[in-house]
């Protein structure tokens, strides 16, 4: 596993699967859904899809913060 500094600016769900330690399978359904639903924002080039990492970033931040109001 790389550490985040590491990782591309532009990921592909490989990079991304590799980095949360989940599959491709599961990263691929998160690119599916809305952003609004829990989904990760990315884009296409070509049949490719790709995320920018600092949308990662951001993604991960909200998780966070669901799972804080969770436990509330």
């Amino acid at each position: 596993m790389k550490m985040f500094t590491e990782l591309p600016e532009i990921m592909t769900a490989k990079d991304i699967s590799s980095y949360l330690g989940i599959s491709r399978r599961r990263v691929y359904e998160l690119f599916q859904l809305h952003p609004d639903h829990g989904g990760i924002e990315n884009f296409e080039i070509g049949m490719s899809k790709r995320v920018l990492k600092e949308d990662l970033i951001k993604w991960i931040g909200k998780q966070k913060k669901v799972k804080q109001i969770e436990v509330s």
